[in-house]
This record gives C-alpha cells, sequence and structure tokens, in this order.
C-alpha cells in the first residue's frame, strides 16, 4: 500500500496526541500524499455522549494540527446537515479524486468489528480501502460478526487492512473525565488544545 489520501474521521472530543501519533503512522506506512481529520457534526454511534459543540472540535482539531503541514482539517461533515454518514463523506471526496487514486479511511481497532452496523456498509467498504490502526486491548479484534453484512471477500480485505501503530493508551473519555475532576490534562493534548478547553471552560 503506498501514496493515496487518508482520510481521518472521529468526533474528537477533544483531539488528543494518540489521535495525531496514529495518524502520522499510518500517514509513513502508507506514504500517503495527504491525510484529512474530519471531525464529524452528528456521529450515528455517539448519541448521547458529552460531545463539545461541533464548532469547538472543529477548532481544536485545527489547533492541535497548526504547526503540521502535512495534516489538513475539513469542515465537510460539519457544513453537512443531518446525521455524519462516512459513506457520503467518501462519495463526496471520491468524485474529487483522479480515477484510480487511492482513497483510505482510518479507523481504531476497536471500531472494525461494528462496521456492519454502519449506513450502507457494504457500499462503503468497496468505495475506499479502510485502514485499522490497532491500539492497546485491540490486537486480533474479531471479524467473524461483520459476516453475512460483508462478503468473505470484503472482510479478508478489511483484515489485510489492519496495521500495527505505536501503543499509545490515551482516551478522550479519560480526557473529558480528568477535566470534569479539575486534574491536568497537559501532555495529553496539545498545548494549544489544553488552552482552548480551559479558556472555553469545556468539559465541565
Amino acid at each position: 500500500m503506498a501514496g493515496g489520501v487518508a482520510l481521518f474521521g472521529g468526533s474528537f472530543n477533544p483531539i488528543h496526541h494518540g489521535h495525531l501519533i496514529i495518524a502520522r503512522a499510518v500517514a509513513e506506512r502508507l506514504d500517503l500524499v495527504r491525510l484529512v481529520l474530519i471531525p464529524s457534526a452528528n456521529p450515528p454511534h455517539k448519541v448521547g455522549q458529552d460531545l463539545a459543540d461541533a464548532a469547538d472540535r472543529l477548532a481544536m482539531v485545527r489547533l492541535a494540527i497548526a504547526d503540521e503541514p502535512f495534516f489538513e482539517v475539513s469542515d465537510t461533515e460539519i457544513r453537512r446537515r443531518g446525521t455524519s454518514y462516512t459513506i457520503l463523506t467518501l462519495e463526496e471526496y471520491r468524485s474529487r479524486l483522479a480515477p484510480g487514486e487511492d482513497l483510505y479511511w482510518i479507523i481504531g481497532g476497536d471500531t472494525i468489528s461494528e462496521l456492519h452496523t454502519w449506513y450502507r456498509a457494504r457500499e462503503l467498504v468497496d468505495l475506499c480501502r479502510i485502514v485499522t490502526a490497532v491500539r492497546p486491548g485491540f490486537e486480533t479484534p474479531d471479524l467473524s460478526v461483520l459476516q453475512p453484512t460483508l462478503s468473505a471477500a470484503q472482510v479478508e480485505r478489511l483484515r489485510r487492512g489492519i496495521l500495527e501503530t505505536p501503543r499509545v493508551d490515551i482516551s478522550a473519555t479519560d480526557v473529558r473525565r480528568r477535566v470534569a475532576e479539575g486534574l491536568s490534562i497537559r501532555f495529553l493534548v496539545p498545548e494549544a488544545v489544553r488552552e482552548y478547553i480551559e479558556r472555553k471552560e469545556l468539559y465541565r
């Protein structure tokens, strides 16, 4: 696998160093042309969570990558109304790329076993090359649950897309918990993001 464009979507609630380290590792492994981080506006699998306003999450991603020219941030899902379905974002980006140019979607090891529940899952898997960044606790994800929604060939393609990435055990859930408890999040998130959370009094 080499070249192409990778999209890294997520709630980024908030973005932290784990996200950035994984993104960098995937970019290096795939020799990407560019990597785009895409904060979701209304993620279908995050209903009921303590989700900061989309504008704040977008601002934090921009702050986090301000000094990294290789990374980009897109507000495409925030501008789009309704639920932030991945397939719609992929269709939009695929229409912009040259024929045959590789398009990747980055997910975490805790997400791959849920792909069969995603909107238009079969089309999604065929529209891009899904890269699963393995993280602590999910070294050998169980892919048997993906069938029969996905074909055996699709599941095998997903299996080949699993990449070893640095084991960075930072979670947005823990970052939010620490903020709520008045604990420091220094070194867990970029300093500009930490200052933004403090200034805007997020996750209190």
